[in-house]
């Protein structure tokens, strides 16, 4: 048995303690938030034993003996100070995405993880999902023939972050989806966007940007373009790669069949390109939740003592480098920025 704590119970926590405590490998031994409220409904909501430790206390996680582990989903800003304490005490971590907001301090987190032969993971769940697996099957097996570009949505009405843009809260799922096809990471980036809730007191020139553009080339000239927005009730998961034999559709939105793969090429005669060889497959995916998924990987992580390479501290680094040149772009207008710089 692993022993965990849970660092962090609010939107996206009480879904790690979740699975966690309905893991059979894992002991839950303690839970940590800074509110004292939000531990006491989390302790109702989920009928915690009493020999659950509750604190909102960080330090006192060291008073528990043979703590293995803890999975950590707090704001971002407070991830590297947590991290690196958490790994110099001796454990196992399992960090909500981003790593950081920082390129170096992710790079010194690694480091420090390697150092004392510790797991370090990041949970970019989309990893994880089977529409994902599958997808990266596809473009990988050449299914789509000789790869063009890419494009995808991702919009909603909320929610409106007060610590980051749209760019980051909402671009790294569609980013880590687009390496993980592709088996690549952009070699240049550029951003776009626009601000109109909140334009005063914040660290962008204009404010926290509501809506981003995204342009990712990758060193085959690849090119994938994101669309962001937390202030458009037209709610799109859907994320699309374009080959010359076809195009691969995971849409979030369609719950029956998320991963389409839509057959067609052109046939030409003479001056004409006429449509051929065009037919629809709905491709039939693996069962189970995604963040199940992350939660057990982490912890065969650590029973096997072998870093999980999907969505290993290293590759929440190279998220969280793209991310901060998106944001050198999205300041300077949308100014290409190579990431070979970062």
């Amino acid at each position: 048995m692993i022993k965990i704590a849970v660092i962090g119970v609010g939107r996206w926590g009480v879904h790690l303690l979740r699975n966690f405590l309905a893991h059979p490998q894992v002991s839950v031994a303690a839970v940590l938030d800074p509110n004292s409220e939000r531990l006491a409904a989390t302790k109702q909501q989920f009928n915690l034993d009493d020999n659950i430790f509750l604190t909102t206390q960080w330090e006192d996680l060291q008073q528990i003996p043979d703590l293995a582990a803890v999975a950590i989903a707090t704001p971002a800003a407070t991830h590297y100070n947590l991290i690196k304490d958490a790994l110099k005490q001796g454990y196992h971590v399992l960090a909500e995405k981003p790593l950081t907001l920082d390129p170096k301090e992710c790079v010194e987190l690694c480091q420090l993880a390697e150092l004392q032969q510790l797991i370090l993971m990041v949970d970019h769940t989309y990893l994880f999902h089977p529409a994902v697996e599958a997808g990266q099957a596809v473009v990988q097996a050449s299914k789509l023939g000789e790869l063009r570009y890419g494009y995808a949505s991702r919009t909603h009405l909320g929610p409106v972050r007060q610590d980051v843009d749209a760019l980051w809260d909402l671009a790294i799922h569609d980013i880590a989806i687009f390496n993980n096809w592709l088996g690549q990471v952009p070699v240049k980036v550029q951003a776009i966007g626009n601000v109109w809730l909140q334009n005063e007191g914040n660290s962008l020139p204009s404010g926290l940007a509501d809506l981003v553009w995204v342009t990712l080339t990758y060193p085959n000239n690849f090119q994938a373009y994101i669309h962001l927005c937390w202030l458009n009730p037209d709610k799109q998961r859907r994320l699309v790669v374009v080959g010359s034999l076809g195009s691969l559709i995971f849409d979030e939105m369609t719950a029956a069949s998320p991963l389409t793969l839509l057959h067609g090429e052109f046939e030409r005669q003479e001056n004409h390109f006429l449509p051929v060889n065009q037919s629809r497959e709905v491709l039939e995916l693996k069962s189970g939740e995604p963040l199940q998924r992350v939660c057990h990987r982490f912890i065969q992580s650590i029973l096997q003592n072998n870093p999980n390479v999907v969505s290993s501290g290293w590759v929440g680094t190279e998220l969280v480098k793209i991310l901060a040149a998106l944001t050198t772009s999205l300041n300077q207008g949308g100014q290409p920025v190579f990431l070979k710089n970062i």
